[in-house]
């Protein structure tokens, strides 16, 4: 009988498990994960093509993205291929062809006798159905496979009809039969696991369209831990609540992530929630509001048992520290299940961890106070006057501003800690560049409230109301009077008191603010004979002072030319933080000031490497961290002149912080991106940063106004604006007679692209005053620049690369190209034109451009020479290239004309 009567009902094929359909492209809204899973894409294409393979075995944990990815694998053979979805059915094995059904159901009554029959039946219609084109399977094994099914499947694959993409969350998920084909190599295995982070960027990419903020990035990677349809189901939410928003082209979020309401979310725990026991569901409770517990207190109140399943469950994850911390291994379960409970059921699970007994903030860490801050906060308890002040000052320290403002408005006048929690309050002020509310909180402590407190507290809040007036120009000048009234309270308290008596400690927080009061107007060189007897450990025995006073002394040694001795003051104070890890801000503080010191001496990858560890925290210190250290990596890729680097950290960063802003750092995001879009040579978005940072009120500290106008005037020289080299050489001019020679030769080293003798005579000086490779760098440039020296400026540009200073370099290159041609020093010539020819494919706007000789080798010229370098024949190349031998001769003689070159012999190493 002919088979084809079986393919009647083709046009009718049931609804729902068991689709046929031609293989058309995947909608779109499916291959949301697939961008972040090239290489398994990749391995499940060759084991649908190759010869010898019968397809492949898709394995990982729910949610993984196992069936998009199928889906995507099908899709990506093209429209000739006909594709058939198969699913297990709900009841497994105790259905005979249960993920077969639909087709069982097309079948004649002849077809019907035995299991022989039915197996040639269904192996026919199949084909039938793919009516000569290829067909491949995609068996979705969400329940057991029937033995039935399982034969039917395997006869599929020895006779060719099909190949199969089979989906499961363990190999051993599938059929025995299958378990060979793995064994034997018939059938591949990928596994796929929870995305990393760069590959949930890669997927928040396909899913929004636009450009992500880091901190949105990290924030939803440590939330859902790279599952991806969790990612989905968070995404939707929250762009849902509105909480994710499209600032400047850029998705960033505008508050912290709550899942409050999160629907999907909400089903996807609810659905794992029905299958743990009632033991492990409290100990969820428990560690959804604590956020994180000691080990053996927890084994302590629900046993070792209980605690020993959950972790090898994978429910729990118990890090390597003394205390061996348990928390939630999936955070968005504790996020989620926090929203459940009442806060009845909160104060509950409260009192059975705490025992009755609150915990003393002084032996707590800085992440302990958060979270039990906050677990208290919604509980609606009172947080004792000590540990709100401890809270509060922590979420200023983790950049929390608003939680610290809640934390500190816990604390009422009549308490001691009244005047210490203001003090937080304008910090946090501060932190969201509201200076006015800042002072406004430390006015309010009167002047008979200020008299009462003890000398050390009056001292800090002296150096905070500095503080917050240096922001305010119209307060600013009032500084020294303040000091002034402290010194006279301080010397009521007796003649020169020893440390640690309180007035010495007082009168130490004072002299630090002081320093701190002339860092910020820029007075570094008359103050650094001062910081060098503070730092004296004869002098001084408070390390905590001495650390701040030598953190101030190496961003004063950079700014005034001794950048070598501030660097290895950077190395030494970087070993002592540990003996000061109780002063609240140091390493942050020390981590700001090393920052800058590493910029002034040109290192800018020791800059981003600095940074790192602060990218990488946990959510609640995100955005505010996150946008400082974008900032930072921008400001350092645009110093090198990287540009196009630069962008991505800077436009994210400016989209944070324009929504939620921070203490000065918007202009500097908006001034460093205004540069870094001069330097890849778009004039239009540059100026219209340049714009915005005209609009933006507000002034900094010396250091941070000085990068702002720096950026701001090196994008102009970029955009051709003569006022703005003027202005470079004003502000190097101010800066020598200042004493500030590194700022000085930055500068002048910006605005002597196109010098005057005296402008590089003035360099050279300038360097004499420095140290460091940056400032023989400069010398080299002014020197070989003046006297057209070729060999000066190849030396300058070597030191330039040994810095990764790309812009630098070229200029150095172009310069030298044309100078030793002038002097007829070919191989000087082609040295120079063959590394400026390599610079190129980097710097997209070159500073100079040689005006003399040849221009660049353009990609295919660079091609050609490099294999000609490295001795392959003109036949080679060609076959190699696919072009003609013609071609590639002609090819070969302009690169000859260009590097000045007359031999292949000459070309290793030129390009």
């Amino acid at each position: 009988m002919s088979i084809e009567p079986l393919s009647w009902g083709r046009g009718s094929t049931p609804q729902g498990d068991g689709l046929a359909t031609g293989s058309s492209a995947v909608p779109e809204g499916r291959q949301w994960s697939v961008p972040a899973r090239s290489a398994n894409l990749d391995a499940v294409r060759t084991a649908l093509t190759s010869e010898n393979s019968f397809g492949a075995v898709i394995t990982g944990a729910r949610g993984v993205g196992k069936s998009s990815l199928a889906r995507a694998a099908v899709a990506d053979l093209g429209p000739d291929i006909w594709s058939l979805q198969l699913r297990s059915a709900p009841s497994g094995s105790n259905t005979p062809y249960g993920c077969l059904s639909f087709l069982l159901a097309r079948l004649p009554q002849a077809y019907m006798g035995s299991p022989t029959a039915i197996l040639r039946g269904i192996t026919s219609l199949i084909r039938s159905d793919a009516a000569g084109r290829p067909c491949i399977i995609t068996l979705d094994t969400s329940g057991t496979v029937d033995d039935m099914s399982a034969g039917v499947l395997l006869n599929v694959l020895l006779t060719g009809t099909a190949r199969i993409i089979a989906v499961a969350p363990k190999a051993s998920d599938l059929p025995a039969d299958f378990h060979w084909l793995l064994t034997d190599r018939k059938l591949t295995e990928v596994r796929l696991s929870n995305l990393n982070e760069l590959q949930t960027r890669q997927v928040l990419l396909s899913l929004l369209g636009h450009r992500v903020a880091s901190s949105l990035v990290t924030t939803y990677h440590q939330m859902v831990g790279g599952n991806p349809l969790l990612l989905k189901a968070l995404v939707t939410e929250q762009q849902l609540s509105g909480n994710l928003v499209l600032s400047d082209s850029v998705w960033t979020l505008r508050d912290k992530v709550v899942l409050d309401g999160a629907a999907s979310l909400d089903d996807i725990v609810r659905s794992r929630w029905t299958r743990e026991t009632p033991e492990t569901r409290e100990v969820i409770e428990m560690l959804s509001c604590a956020r994180r517990v000691e080990l053996s207190r927890l084994t302590a109140i629900y046993g070792a048992d209980v605690v020993a399943d959950m972790e090898d469950a994978g429910l729990l994850e118990i890090d390597d520290s003394e205390y061996r911390w348990v928390s939630l291994r999936e955070k968005y379960i504790g996020d989620v299940v926090r929203t459940w409970l009442s806060i009845s059921r909160r104060r509950e699970l409260r009192s059975v961890l705490l025992g009755g007994e609150e915990p003393d903030p002084a032996a707590m860490t800085v992440d302990e106070l958060m979270s039990f801050a906050a677990w208290t906060h919604e509980c609606e308890a009172e947080l004792s006057p000590a540990l709100a002040l401890a809270a509060a000052q922590a979420a200023v320290q983790l950049f929390d501003p608003r939680f610290a403002l809640t934390y500190a408005e816990m604390i009422q006048r009549t308490d001691a800690l009244w005047a210490s929690a203001q003090r937080q309050k304008a910090a946090a002020y501060l932190q969201l560049d509201m200076a006015v509310q800042a002072l406004a909180a430390l006015e309010d402590i009167t002047q008979p409230e200020l008299e009462a407190l003890d000398l050390e507290e009056y001292a800090q809040v002296v150096a905070a109301k500095a503080r917050v007036m240096l922001c305010l120009p119209e307060r600013s000048g009032s500084v020294g009077e303040l000091f002034a009234s402290a010194r006279e309270r301080l010397a009521t308290a007796g003649d020169h008191p020893d440390w640690p008596a309180p007035a010495a400690v007082a009168a130490n927080r004072i002299s630090l603010s002081e320093f701190e009061y002339q860092a910020h107007a820029g007075r570094y060189a008359a103050m650094i004979p001062a910081l060098e007897r503070a730092v004296d450990p004869a002098a001084n025995p408070d390390t905590g002072y001495r650390l701040q006073c030598a953190i101030i002394l190496m961003s004063s040694l950079a700014m005034t030319g001794r950048e070598m001795d501030a660097l290895g003051l950077v190395r030494q104070i970087g070993g002592q933080l540990s003996d000061a890890s109780h002063i609240v801000g140091l390493r942050e503080r020390y981590t700001r000031e090393a920052y800058f010191v590493l910029l002034m001496a040109g290192q800018w990858r020791r800059c981003i490497d600095l940074m790192a560890p602060f990218s990488a925290g946990q959510p609640f210190r995100l955005p505010y961290r996150s946008a400082a250290t974008e900032i930072a990596a921008g400001i350092a890729f645009a110093f090198s002149g990287r540009g196009e680097a630069a962008l991505e950290p800077l436009i994210s960063a400016a989209a944070q912080l324009e929504l939620q802003p921070v203490q000065g750092a918007l202009r500097t995001a908006y001034a460093a991106t205004a540069l870094a879009y001069a330097q890849t040579g778009n004039a239009a978005l540059s100026r219209k940063y340049l714009t915005k940072v005209q609009r933006m009120p507000g002034r900094s500290g010396f250091a941070v106004e000085s990068i702002i106008e720096f950026c701001t005037l090196v994008a102009g020289r970029w955009l051709g604006d003569s006022d703005a080299v003027t202005s470079l050489k004003q502000g190097a001019r101010a800066n020598a007679e200042a004493g500030r020679y590194a700022m000085a030769g930055i500068y002048l080293l910006a605005a002597t692209v196109n010098g005057s003798d005296a402008d590089f005579r003035f360099l050279e000086e300038i360097a004499g005053h420095r140290q460091g490779p940056l400032a023989e760098v400069s010398r080299l440039i002014a020197v070989g620049s003046r006297t057209k020296d070729a060999k000066a400026l190849l030396a300058g540009g070597e030191l330039a690369a040994t810095l990764e200073l790309d812009a630098v370099e070229a200029r150095c290159m172009a310069l030298a190209v044309d100078f030793a041609r002038q002097d007829g020093d070919a191989l000087s010539a082609r040295t120079a034109q063959a590394r400026l020819d390599i610079l190129a494919a980097t710097v997209a706007n070159l500073p100079i451009v040689p005006s003399s000789g040849s221009p660049l080798l353009t990609s295919r010229e660079r091609q050609i020479a490099r294999m000609a370098g490295r001795g392959a024949s003109n036949r080679d190349i060609a076959l190699e290239m696919g072009v003609s031998v013609r071609t590639v001769e002609g090819h070969l003689y302009q690169v000859f004309t260009k590097l000045g070159v007359t031999s292949r012999g000459d070309l290793t190493g030129l390009v």
